[in-house]
């Protein structure tokens, strides 16, 4: 049995050295994502609050393809380039959190490694024994 089994909804390129989410054990990690579509463009261009609802329906899929939940989250990390209109990312965390909030990082950084990405956000869940 592997160490680590790769959780991949999307089938990802396989040019990238990174998964999206990897489970170990009862562990899920999920990856740090941001709001681009499969085509590689920016959902919510300049808008905080849509980016952050399209990272967590990406990450929804992620918790589905491993058999999981929002439920099964037990922190988030927020990496934000900018503080305007983060408030707003309140109201989506209370769209998918429905059943309680998850330990969570807020940190403000100079860039992240697409431009136009205003927020990226990973994840640790906590899932049922296989």
């Amino acid at each position: 049995m592997p160490k680590l089994e790769i959780v991949d909804p999307w089938g990802f390129d396989q040019r990238y050295t990174f998964s999206p989410a990897v489970r170990k054990g009862n562990l899920l990690f999920i990856s740090g994502l941001t709001a681009f579509n499969a085509k590689g463009e920016i959902v919510g261009a300049g808008d905080i609050v849509t980016q952050t609802r399209e990272i967590f329906q990406k990450i929804g899929k992620i918790l589905d393809a491993a058999g999981a939940s929002f439920d099964d989250i037990v922190k988030t990390v927020d990496y934000i380039t900018t503080k305007e209109g983060y408030r707003g990312t309140a109201a989506v965390r209370r769209e998918f959190f429905t059943n309680g909030f998850p330990a969570a990082t807020g940190i403000v950084v100079k860039e992240l490694l697409r431009p136009e990405a205003l927020i990226e956000i990973d994840a640790i869940a906590v899932l049922d024994e296989k």
